[in-house]
């Protein structure tokens, strides 16, 4: 199944978690946070603004970086996304 978000929102991947500190020390699933890193899947078409449609600025494959709170946790075919807009990307990581 494909999803194609609406307006100006963005369909997000979230990276793995880590399972170790730098120090070493193994983290259990139970106290580890949910990673505020993911890869962009989808995009939509943008928002409207003085009814013209502004095209977003991240893009399908992109690395962002968003808040803890941001978006809706999502399941498709089994494997869970998160859907949120763009507003709420605080920035694009640059490899």
């Amino acid at each position: 199944m494909k999803l194609k978000p609406l307006g100006d929102r963005i369909l997000v991947k979230r990276l793995e978690a880590e399972n170790k500190t730098k120090g070493g020390i193994i983290i259990p699933d139970t106290a580890k946070e949910k990673p505020r890193e993911g890869k962009v899947i989808s995009v939509g078409e943008g928002r409207l603004e003085d009814g013209k449609r502004v095209p977003l600025s991240v893009k399908v494959n992109d690395r962002v970086l968003f808040s803890s709170y941001a978006g809706t946790d999502i399941k498709v075919d089994g494997d869970e996304f998160l859907i949120m807009k763009e507003e709420d990307v605080l920035g694009i990581i640059v490899e």
